[in-house]
């Protein structure tokens, strides 16, 4: 992977505002930078395993934030562990692109940056701060409902509710929710035909608006999980999309989703317009993929673990 060394003014427009920025980052390496990185973590609240780190812009570079600072972007170096370790934030910027530019998925706007030696590393704009710099109110699903490690155990993110449940909360606490309702439907289409094994209670969440009201946070953490850790998941919740925790022995595809759809009480002809759009052809992905920052390897395992799934969703 040869790093850029500069941003396009679209990507500049749309993830710092216009502001130029370089895309690599103070550091020799991530190793070299792990110190000063740990003493960073500390100093933001985020959920998930993946290390994160807070940062603002200073004279041109993406910059840690010092205590009392607050950080307008977050960055997520490589991967420690698992395998293609090097590929983990090509493949979320790839994942996260085509859910924007693809499927129209609200997203959080992200690009890849570098430390000096090469190392690559994700950074994405934070949606919950505002232009002047406050924070803007936003919860998570896990705590909307009150699910904890300490009433629900360790793995409480993946073993508590279902997407169902999910979305018989989004009809509880969002005004507009028949709107929301098709946006949490389609991201839940996605994460299956890009195999994201990490959308957990803690990866949904809602975002104040002005007025008071709240609506669904931009997508975020979109990846392919299963390039770096196989498994046989298919959802990341454990009881899956239906609250009853219902099997598939036959598959997940169209009609499993046509139910689901349903079950979230969207209008059949909604759901179906969904299902045709998820389910259509986009010469564009392939070239997409093909374009990444992604090892070759990578590349391929991406594009197989898609077409896996649509076929899967076309078949059942």
């Amino acid at each position: 992977m040869t790093p850029f060394t500069s941003y396009s003014s679209s990507t500049l427009r749309h993830l710092t505002g216009g502001i130029t920025v370089s895309p690599i980052l103070p550091f020799q390496s991530q190793e070299a930078a792990v110190s000063r990185l740990n003493e960073n973590r500390g100093r933001i609240s985020l959920s998930g395993a993946q290390s994160k780190y807070s940062v603002r812009i200073k004279d041109g570079k993406f910059t840690l934030t010092e205590e009392g600072e607050q950080g307008t972007f977050i960055l997520k170096p490589m991967l420690s562990d698992f395998a293609f370790k090097a590929d983990s934030p090509a493949n979320e910027h790839l994942t996260m692109q085509i859910a924007s530019k693809v499927f129209q998925i609200e997203t959080a706007t992200s690009a890849l940056c570098f430390f000096e030696n090469g190392d690559p590393a994700y950074i994405t704009r934070r949606y919950d701060v505002a232009a002047d710099g406050s924070k803007i109110q936003q919860e998570d699903f896990a705590s909307l409902s009150g699910i904890t490690a300490q009433n629900y155990g360790r793995d409480y993110k993946y073993t508590a509710l279902s997407y169902q449940d999910i979305g018989l909360m989004i009809k509880k606490y969002l005004p507009a929710w028949r709107v929301e309702m098709v946006k949490f439907f389609d991201l839940i289409l996605f994460n299956f035909l890009f195999s994201n094994g990490d959308a957990h209670l803690k990866n949904f969440s809602v975002l104040m608006n002005p007025d008071g009201d709240y609506r669904l946070s931009p997508a975020y953490d979109l990846i392919d999980t299963h390039i770096h850790l196989p498994d046989d998941s298919i959802f990341a919740l454990q009881k899956g999309l239906f609250a009853d925790g219902r099997a598939f022995p036959l598959g997940v595809g169209n009609k499993t989703f046509l139910d689901f759809g349903l079950c979230l009480e969207l209008p059949e002809k909604v759901v179906r317009k969904e299902l045709d759009r998820f389910c259509a052809d986009y010469p564009a992905l392939e070239s997409m993929i093909q374009e990444s920052y992604l090892s070759d390897e990578a590349k391929e395992l991406f594009y197989q673990h898609y077409r896996t799934r649509l076929v899967s969703f076309l078949r059942c």
